[in-house]
């Protein structure tokens, strides 16, 4: 990956302030967001870059993973002609709704009320 990331970086002539990271941890920050998925923030925070700083390093990272497309994963033909056996595993995640009382004040307190009257007498 450092491979593919570097050859475009050095063809291009930068202009601006050079980066506070160096390339290696550019691409160190851009995976621990993929497996993480922290916020730009948190990620900006524990590397010490600002959180707008570390979506342009992740962004420029991604694309130029993505325009080499060395990383691809394989399309929906090939899967299907190969010889793999798939395991499915089906997992019922309907909604059912919870029973809570009803939001009714009147009965409620008036219940409450009696119930007081009545333990006093």
């Amino acid at each position: 990956m450092l491979e593919v990331v570097r050859s475009p970086s050095q063809a291009k002539q930068k202009t601006g302030w050079p980066s506070k990271l160096r390339l290696e941890d550019q691409l160190l920050m851009t995976l621990e967001y993929w497996r993480e998925y922290r916020t730009y923030f948190h990620i900006g925070q524990s590397w010490g870059v600002n959180e707008s700083t570390a979506y342009r390093i992740i962004r420029k990272i991604e694309d130029t993973l993505t325009k080499s497309r060395a990383f691809t994963l394989p399309g929906k033909k090939k899967l299907t002609t190969s010889n793999y056996q798939l395991e499915v595993v089906v997992i019922d995640v309907t909604e059912s709704p919870i029973e809570r009382p009803k939001k009714n004040k009147k009965s409620f307190t008036v219940g409450r009320k009696n119930s007081i009257r009545s333990s006093r007498k």
